[in-house]
Parts: structure tokens; sequence; C-alpha cells
């Protein structure tokens, strides 16, 4: 797999993402299944291996943590802090919550070294900005982890520009993690440029339009839990009009000769070199057919038809519920 920079390290230029074996999409995969997830795509050549505290409630992280260790020197480690699940009425049930203070972060921290059964975390973001905390003080307070070797560079999730300039200020910021794809555009308004001023990578999530632009989706068939439950665009009267957007792209993945998940990846390799597609799985024959994106080649009018196609112009609805909206500080289109 051709590979790419994410901030000091090298890595495969498509990545893993470690939310989808224990949360947010249905329940959690089996253990054996999931065992046999990381360790093909670290057969397979991904050396990027992304997770978080707010996965699982930990738990994607003592996954990763307990089939990886052995391998910790093949692969790059990332993880977040700054959302994860509190015991908040003490009555065992976690939620989950958004807090960026100093004290919390590096709680957080020393809880995610244990679970990931590593002395450090290559790659830590913050993944949401307390609103209620300056950045500067969230990032000045990863940057002291970083004196102190708990980990080796800091990231940033879901922000704006302006919010990404000011935290570079006070630390250097090597990696921003936004959702990113055809029928996601607001990284196009100012946060890819300003991570290309910086020399900072942009890991693309959810580059498959969470499965929509992957596989066939009933979202009345969802998992009372899934997170697209709280999506407008898998509502109505958005999923009717988002789905006549499909035809149009099969068929330029069957002109192209791809799978069409393949072709929502490759087009992000093929808009910059700083970006890295970060698709999640549970499942080892869409982990091995998202790693084949690597080897499309998409030609300049392929991209302009891709780009015609779907954007934030013909994709009908948010990508977030108004709640989540309120949590991100990522730039919107204007109505």
């Amino acid at each position: 797999m051709q590979q790419r920079q994410l901030g000091p390290f090298k890595v495969s230029a498509i990545g893993l993402g470690c939310m989808n074996i224990c949360h947010a999409y249905g329940p959690p995969v089996p253990e054996a299944q999931a065992e046999r997830l990381l360790l093909t795509a670290l057969d397979e050549g991904v050396t990027h291996f992304d997770t978080a505290a707010l996965y699982g409630f930990g738990a994607s992280e003592t996954i990763v943590g307990k089939v990886l260790a052995k391998h910790r020197s093949r692969f790059t480690l990332a993880s977040k802090c700054g959302m994860q699940g509190v015991d908040v009425k003490g009555d065992g049930q976690l939620v989950r919550v958004i807090d960026g203070r100093p004290d919390t972060l590096r709680a957080t921290c020393e809880a995610s070294l244990r679970r990931l059964r590593t002395d450090v975390i290559d790659l830590y973001y913050l993944h949401r900005w307390d609103k209620q905390v300056p950045v500067e003080e969230s990032v000045g307070a990863l940057g002291d982890l970083v004196r102190a070797g708990k980990i080796r560079a800091v990231g940033l999730s879901e922000v704006s520009a302006a919010t990404l300039r000011k935290a570079h200020a006070e630390h250097p910021i090597s990696a921003v993690q936004t959702e990113y794809s055809l029928w996601t555009r607001n990284p196009e308004i100012a946060v890819l440029d300003a991570c290309r001023e910086i020399g900072a990578a942009f890991v693309a999530f959810s580059p498959t339009a969470r499965g929509f632009l992957a596989i066939d989706l009933d979202p009345e068939a969802f998992d009372a839990k899934d997170i697209r439950r709280a999506m407008p665009r898998f509502a109505p009267p958005h999923w009717a009009a988002n789905q006549r957007l499909l035809p149009g792209y099969r068929a330029i993945a069957a002109e192209v000769g791809c799978t069409p998940a393949q072709l929502s990846i490759a087009w992000l390799l093929h808009k910059a070199p700083h970006i890295l597609p970060l698709p999640g799985t549970g499942n080892v024959d869409h982990l091995r057919e998202n790693n084949g994106a690597d080897g499309v080649k998409l030609s300049a009018d392929v991209m302009q038809r891709l780009d015609a196609l779907i954007n934030q112009n013909t994709v009908s609805g948010n990508r977030y519920s108004e709640q989540s909206n309120r949590e991100v500080d990522t730039e919107v289109f204007s109505a």
C-alpha cells in the first residue's frame, strides 16, 4: 500500500478506524471476529490504527491493546481524549461527556495507556473541543503529555480552521480528523487548506458516507442504537432524495472497474496528498475491499463527474442532528 505522512509518522495511506468493532452501528462484533479483523489489517499492510476512549466506553482500546500490543512496533497508534463515558449519576450507567479540562485529559490518557497496553500513544487527538475550556488550555495539557513521553504527537477532531490555528500556536498540531467524503464536503470550506498551510495531515473518517456509498442500506432495519438513526440524511424526506444519487454513482464505479466503496476512498486519495482516508468496519471482507482502493486510478474526468454528482448542493439533509452540530466546531456551508 502507498504511504502517506501522518504528522511525524509514515503510515499506510488507508488506515483502519476501530470504532465499528464495538460502537455506533449496532452490537459489538464477537471478540474473535475483532481479533481476526485487526490481525488481517496488519498483515495487509495497514500501519495506521485509530481508536478512542469513547468507543465502547473503552472497549475498542481494550481489544486493540489485547490483540496488537505484541505487534506494537509495526504500526502507528492513534487514540482520542476529551469525550468519554462517565458515570454521571453514580448508578453504573455511563453516558457520553465532552470534557476538555487538563486534569481530565491527563487521567483519560493514563487509562488509555493501560487499556492499550503501551507506554506511549503515537498520535493523541482532542476528540471534541470542549467549548467551556479554551482550546489553548486543552492543547497545552496535551503538549505536557508529549513532554512527559506519554504521547508523541497531538491532533484535533471536528474543528474549524480558526480553532486549528489557535491550537497550533499553543503546540504543533500533527493531524486533524473530521468527516469527509463525497457527501460531506465541509472540510473544503477552510480546514483542508489550513492543514496544508501548517503541515498537518487531514484524516478523513467515514469516507464511504457511513456506508451510504458502499452497500445497500435500509434505515428502517438499523439497530435501535445505530447512531445513523439520529442523522437527518438517513431519515425522510432526505433518504429518498439521497437514494437518487446512487445509480449514477454506481455506474461510474462500474466504468472505473471498482466497487462503490473503493470509488469513495479512491476519490479521497486523489483529492490531495495530505488526506488519509480512515474507513472503519467490523467485517474482514469489507476491510480487504476498502484496502483495494489503494490501486484504483481515477482520471481527471472521473473526478470532475463525481464532484458534480455528489456534493453539498445535491445531498439532502444535515450530516448531524442539531445536538451533534452544536458539539462540533466545523465550518458549515451557508444555506
